[in-house]
Formats: structure tokens, C-alpha cells, sequence
């Protein structure tokens, strides 16, 4: 299980040997420290991920840094969340989200396994009315 806490609003000129002082300032311990940067310009992002070795540890982490005043604005500390998006894990789905579930008239993009993956639809099958069977003769 990871233990990572999610640190931001920092400024850019923040490294992760400012942190890991600050942390051993408050005999806080820390596993990792990773700032992240723009891949084009190593600049910080204003964000942070503090690895630690355990549960307390963390919540030790989260009650000191989060609200605590650096220059005129006021850090982040909360635990970490999975990625999501293009960063996440390939290959491994995202649970469906509560606002999905508590939208049963949304549409639905999964594919159903009467239909051919290509087009999304299955163009063999026979239109069921007149419409349809004109609409089918332009497709």
C-alpha cells in the first residue's frame, strides 16, 4: 500500500532537498521526494509527491504541511491519488465514476457485443422500419 502525499502550491523555486529539510525540521520521515517539472523546461509545476513509510507517517506529513503559510500563499497536503487520464496504467480500467451510475439516461459508449466494433453499429442487420430503411440507403 502506498503512503504518498500530494504537496501543492509551492513555488517554483521549490526542490526536493527544500523538502526533505523542512521535513527533517518537524522529525518528519519521508521514503521519497519527488518535485514535478515541465519536461520542456524543468521548471516546477508548484507540485510535489512525498512518499512515506507509513500510515501515521503520512497523516503526521498531511497535518503539518497542509495550510502552513510559505511566502504569500498557503500549501496543499492531502493524500495522493491514483493517476488518471493518459497518465494511468495502461490496460487498466477506471471504476465507473457516481455520477455515472446516478445517470441511467446518459449515453453509454461501451461496446455491445451485438455490434461490430467498426462504426459502431452492425450494418448486415435488416433496418426494422421504412425510416430505417431509407436512412440505411444513404449510410
Amino acid at each position: 500500500m502506498s503512503f504518498t502525499v500530494f504537496l501543492g502550491n509551492l513555488p517554483t523555486w521549490v526542490t526536493a532537498d527544500d523538502i526533505k529539510q523542512w521535513l527533517a525540521a518537524e522529525d518528519l520521515v519521508a521514503d521519497a521526494v519527488k518535485v514535478i517539472r515541465n519536461h520542456e523546461t524543468q521548471e516546477s509545476k508548484g507540485f510535489a509527491f512525498v512518499e512515506a513509510p507509513t500510515n501515521d507517517e503520512m497523516q503526521s506529513i498531511i497535518r503539518r504541511f497542509d495550510r502552513a503559510p510559505l511566502e504569500d500563499r498557503l500549501l496543499r497536503a492531502n493524500p495522493a491519488q491514483p493517476p488518471k487520464g493518459k497518465d494511468a496504467p495502461r490496460g487498466v480500467a477506471a471504476p465507473p465514476s457516481p455520477q455515472a451510475a446516478a445517470a441511467p439516461n446518459a449515453i453509454r459508449t461501451e461496446q455491445r457485443p451485438d455490434r461490430k466494433k467498426r462504426g459502431g453499429r452492425n450494418r448486415e442487420q435488416s433496418p426494422r422500419s421504412a425510416f430505417a430503411t431509407e436512412l440505411a440507403k444513404v449510410l
